[in-house]
């Protein structure tokens, strides 16, 4: 598994939210913000396959992907195995099957998928208690309202819409990574 992870500012890229021709300056832009595990670690959501034919750093599954122990295998350990946990036995199967960080949400209701299950605070703070591993709030967060994650004991959060819809994702970037580091 893989050490040192950073995934304080987690950037989730949607390239339904722009016009081809912004996408692109919107990653850049995102990177010199401080969007800390995009950039160098690609990671590639849910297709395994896709992220072994371009080399990617890793790979995120959901609990209706692939099995984050088959993700781990065809990966290799080298790699980053990133899986999706909204309960604390999700959270512990993910951990003992080879994950090396969690997505856990949605906190708030969010535009990225069809149907949004709210996960409470309490039962992320009940996630990160159980596992070893970082544990990242996802879901309709912005720099106005991750307040509710204080004293969560999170790694990070996990944007799409926050950064990929806004004018300025460079300083919403920063702002956003400033507003949760100060939430420590």
């Amino acid at each position: 598994m893989r050490k040192n992870l950073d995934t304080t500012l987690y950037f989730i890229t949607d390239s339904t939210c722009v016009p081809e021709e912004r996408f692109l300056p919107v990653v850049e832009a995102a990177c010199k913000g401080g969007a800390t595990i995009y950039g160098i670690p690609l990671i590639i959501d849910d297709r395994v396959d896709v992220a072994l034919a371009i080399g990617a750093e890793g790979v995120h599954v959901g609990q209706s992907d692939m099995p984050a122990h088959l993700a781990r295998k065809l990966m290799g350990g080298d790699k980053i195995v990133g899986v999706t946990a909204k309960t604390v036995p999700q959270a512990l199967e993910a951990y003992e099957q080879g994950a090396d960080y969690l997505g856990c949400g949605a906190i708030y209701p969010t535009t990225t998928h069809v149907k949004t299950v709210i996960t409470p605070v309490e039962t992320l703070k009940d996630v990160v208690k159980a596992v070893p591993i970082p544990v990242n709030a996802i879901g309709g967060l912005n720099k106005d309202n991750i307040f509710v994650l204080k004293d969560s004991g999170i790694a990070g959060i996990c944007v799409v819409s926050a950064i990929m819809k806004v004018a300025d994702p460079e300083t919403a970037t920063r702002e956003l990574k400033e507003a949760f580091l100060n939430l420590k």
